[in-house]
């Protein structure tokens, strides 16, 4: 299972031309297993300011696995993610992305995403996340 970033779906909802949106368009052909959590759906859809595309894309995702927090337990890992990168250092900018990376770490799932952010994370905390540059050559 993999979880889509926000990063990425904007991105391939636009239709920008992105390794992140072609990997992401590959993923969905090849009917890969790939999830949101409740976050992302939010961040995705209060972008939206047209009315039928806002419904059009909230049916859309809503056929996505949902993951959501385990409680109040995410978002204390929550705030140990952001703490530990700060111990070192390093700011995360949004505390969505740890929100987000607590909850991909908290059920072993790979996230895909395309936000510095996360990559900051990733140095601190257990996050399993995609190497788009692994895919170059297949996209």
């Amino acid at each position: 299972m993999m979880l889509v970033d926000t990063s990425v779906w904007i991105d391939f909802l636009t239709g920008r031309d992105t390794l992140h949106r072609r990997l992401l368009h590959r993923l969905l052909e090849n009917e890969d297993d790939i999830c949101i959590t409740e976050i992302i759906l939010t961040e995705i859809l209060q972008g939206i300011k047209d009315d039928a595309v806002y419904e059009t894309t909230k049916n859309y995702l809503m056929e996505f696995p949902i993951i959501k927090p385990k409680g109040i337990d995410s978002y204390i890992k929550a705030a140990e993610i952001y703490r530990k990168c700060r111990k070192h250092g390093k700011t995360v900018r949004k505390t969505v992305d740890c929100i987000i990376a607590a909850i991909a770490v908290e059920n072993k799932i790979i996230l895909f995403h395309n936000d510095v952010d996360f990559e900051v994370i990733k140095g601190y905390a257990d996050l399993k996340t995609v190497d788009v540059r692994r895919f170059l050559i297949d996209i």
